[in-house]
């Protein structure tokens, strides 16, 4: 069922972002065949984001105004250089005046629980994790699940990676 962020955010025991299951997502192999997106992008500083509540705000507007939020979104981070990222909003269908993509492919996803400053051991055990399974990585795509305020709330800071094979 598609709609509205504040839709969403109604669900939320917090008013903005809903608790994940965490068994969902752990240990899976996912394909995508042309899963729709929109795509925005991040100014970065040692990949340290500095304008992500902006870009969300936008995009949010952008995806509110198409009523095209879907029930639970994925959003995943292309954390492509020091100095930016591409992060992809899922969508239920075509938003107007913003990029529309699809992603395909198959991907291993892992959740790890913790400050940000872990993500490079929590690479170094994706890596080893995909290897393990005899797969070859071929790009990483992270999903923040909640944002810094809802994560203390809650009690729990989740990340997902998406490990491209």
């Amino acid at each position: 069922m598609a709609g509205t962020s504040e839709d969403y955010r109604k669900e939320a025991e917090t008013g903005c972002c809903k608790k994940i299951d965490p068994k969902k997502w752990e240990g899976k192999t996912i394909t995508w065949k042309k899963k729709r997106f929109i795509k925005d992008h991040v100014t970065s500083f040692f990949h340290i984001p500095i304008n992500f509540g902006p870009v969300v705000k936008r995009t949010m507007a952008k995806i509110d105004s198409s009523k095209a939020f879907p029930k639970d979104p994925v959003w995943i981070s292309d954390e492509k250089s020091l100095w930016g990222s591409d992060v992809y909003f899922e969508v239920t269908e075509h938003v107007p005046n913003a990029e529309n993509v699809f992603l395909s492919g198959t991907f291993m996803t892992k959740v790890f629980e913790g400050p940000y400053q872990n993500i490079k051991i929590w690479m170094k055990e994706m890596e080893a994790y995909v290897k393990s399974k005899s797969k070859v990585p071929k790009n990483y795509y992270f999903f923040y699940t909640t944002c810094p305020k809802c994560a203390k709330q809650y009690g729990k800071n989740y990340v997902i990676i998406f490990a491209e094979i």
